[in-house]
């Protein structure tokens, strides 16, 4: 006998009662025998479906050890969304609105061990076929078939600019896109800018160099990630033993309500099964994904943890001749709420999607996928004229890399607030790609352009 709408609503309704019981969610198996309902096992979880799609449920943890958690009821219902500097799907949605309540409404979690321990490598994925099939085919380079690392090396000095910036402006640092090329090619300090911040710059540019330069002996294991954790934190920890060393002290997560593991016999028996994990992952951009998901939850370091799960990321790309993953215009709090999905309710959906997007623009700049699909970059579209004539007035006007530092950001202010910071960047760009085959388009001769990059970087 077919059973009624009116009575899988009812039924429905039990088991959200029964979970309200349980703050910290409940398993399959546990929720069935305490809602009391008489149910098969498969139309058990579908009711468990149900509720999901309707956004009154959500899972957290894989496999065996997934648990079924109450949506908060502040949660529920919300119709229209913030917009989101990314496309967003309708999980992504309800994880950034759970992590943007206020600290006093989240529930304080701990370290679960199950997370990791559930995960099963070439059988349990965080991203599915379809998400692999199209990062593999943004990701194919010409180097494919030759020697590891060879299309990184080819790249080189665009990758340490772009991945030593991007990165370092996730953690907050304030150089621009010019000051950082300024530091890398010639060690000057910006100025108006902390000696922690080139630190920070300069700490990813040897452990990029660190990753390209022998990957034969790169991989998930200790020797590469504490290493890389050596290079990261390099004269920016209180304590410098503490550099590429596991934690032995207890640390707390800022505006989280997360408390990760204390003990250090079990950071290191986790860290541990997470090498161990991670490196038995087949699949490229599951492998990457995986360490920016498991890395950070375990918090393994004093300090620097997310740095190294960035960088990383790049090791199976390395390996394997792939687009490296620079996070080009990544916006900082879709990355750090996307964390906090995963710190606090296990859930990897939104840091999904911001690794997607990620993905996909690091590639597009790399590989030229843009290019071949005929779209240009409508913010290219949009600002064309202002900044073809700002590049081709500080051009002409023979202006250092400091001055147009400064000029860029005088006319960035008559720009939009939410265009500004990504306006800087693409004047800042553009400046650095003009070459000798290019600079025509901005209607710059070529005695000023001569003049102008002979001066570059030497007034």
């Amino acid at each position: 006998m077919k059973t009624s709408n009116k009575q899988i609503a009812n039924e429905l309704e039990i088991i959200k009662a029964s979970l309200e019981k349980f703050r910290d969610g409940a398993g399959a198996d546990e929720l069935r025998r305490i809602s009391g309902l008489n149910l098969e096992s498969r139309t058990f979880q579908r009711r468990l479906n149900k509720l999901q799609e309707q956004g009154e449920v959500y899972a957290t943890g894989i496999a065996r050890g997934i648990r079924y958690i109450l949506t908060a009821p502040s949660d529920k219902g919300t119709e229209v969304h913030p917009k989101a500097a990314i496309p967003l799907s309708e999980a992504a949605h309800t994880i950034l609105a759970l992590v943007s309540q206020p600290v006093q409404r989240r529930t304080p979690v701990g370290y679960n061990r199950a997370f990791l321990e559930a995960y099963r490598p070439n059988v349990d994925s965080y991203l599915t076929e379809t998400e692999k099939h199209q990062l593999t085919a943004l990701g194919k380079t010409m180097k494919a078939d030759e020697a590891a690392g060879t299309y990184a090396k080819d790249i080189l000095n665009r990758l340490l600019i772009d991945l030593s910036w991007n990165s370092s402006r996730l953690e907050g640092n304030t150089y621009s896109l010019l000051d950082t090329e300024r530091l890398l090619a010639l060690g000057e300090i910006a100025d108006n800018h902390s000696a922690a911040e080139a630190q920070m710059i300069l700490n990813h540019k040897d452990a990029i160099e660190f990753l390209i330069r022998d990957p034969e002996n790169i991989g998930f294991n200790r020797y590469t990630v504490l290493n890389l954790h050596a290079l990261l934190s390099n004269n920016l920890l209180g304590n410098r033993a503490a550099s590429g060393r596991l934690r032995v002290m207890e640390v707390r997560i800022g505006q989280s309500v997360f408390a990760p593991l204390a003990l250090p016999q079990l950071i290191e028996e986790m860290f541990e099964l997470l090498l161990l994990k991670a490196a038995a992952i087949k699949d490229p951009f599951e492998q990457a994904f995986f360490m920016m998901v498991q890395l950070p939850y375990l918090q393994p370091f004093d300090d620097v943890n997310k740095r190294v799960s960035r960088l990383a990321a790049n090791i199976p790309f390395n390996r394997l001749n792939l687009s490296p993953l620079s996070f080009v215009d990544v916006p900082n709090d879709l990355y750090v709420q996307g964390i906090k999905g995963v710190y606090e309710l296990n859930r990897i959906e939104l840091l999904r999607d911001v690794f997607m997007w990620a993905y996909q623009r690091s590639a597009a700049r790399y590989a030229a996928i843009r290019q071949s699909l005929g779209e240009p970059d409508p913010f290219m579209i949009k600002y064309r004229e202002p900044v073809k004539e700002l590049v081709a007035k500080i051009v002409s006007d023979g202006r250092s890399h400091r001055e147009a530092s400064k000029d860029i950001k005088l006319s960035a202010v008559n720009i939009t607030e939410q265009d500004r910071l990504k306006f800087v960047e693409v004047v800042e760009t553009e400046l650095m790609n003009l070459h000798e085959g290019n600079f025509a388009r901005y209607w710059i001769s070529p005695s000023s352009f001569k003049k102008w990059k002979d001066g570059w970087f030497t007034m």
